[in-house]
């Protein structure tokens, strides 16, 4: 359950948990968000203020107007598309291959709202 419009949620331990159960010790992981007005980045986790720049950021370049789209959220479908909606990632050691500083976000655009994310290993 996301809290607010446009937030970020670190999701990176309960990705690397499916990794761990997967059992693989080499492969790809794709981690998916099934909406539209939903995504997931790829982005730094030491600085906190990273989160709120990037989300300040997209509300600048993308900011809620007056779009015809009836609900009212189309902002929110295009920042879904500018940060994609999936992302996928090498497994090395039954552990994901990311940067040092590097964490796994959902990244909701039209919240607060009840959500879901796939996570596929697969061996390789």
């Amino acid at each position: 359950m996301t809290t607010k419009r446009n937030e970020l949620i670190d999701i990176t331990s309960q990705v690397q948990e499916v990794v761990i159960a997967s059992g693989f010790e080499t492969g790809i992981c794709v981690v998916y968000a099934p909406h539209t007005t939903a995504g997931v980045i790829i982005n730094e986790n030491a600085d906190p203020d990273v989160k709120v720049d990037l989300l300040d950021a997209l509300e600048k370049m993308i900011p809620k107007i007056n779009f015809k789209h009836a609900e009212g959220n189309s902002d929110a479908h295009l920042k879904s598309l500018l940060c994609g909606k999936e992302k996928t990632i090498i497994v090395e050691k039954s552990s994901l291959k990311l940067g040092t500083w590097d964490a796994i976000y959902f990244m909701e655009a039209d919240g607060p709202r009840e959500r879901k994310v796939y996570v596929k290993v697969v061996e390789g």
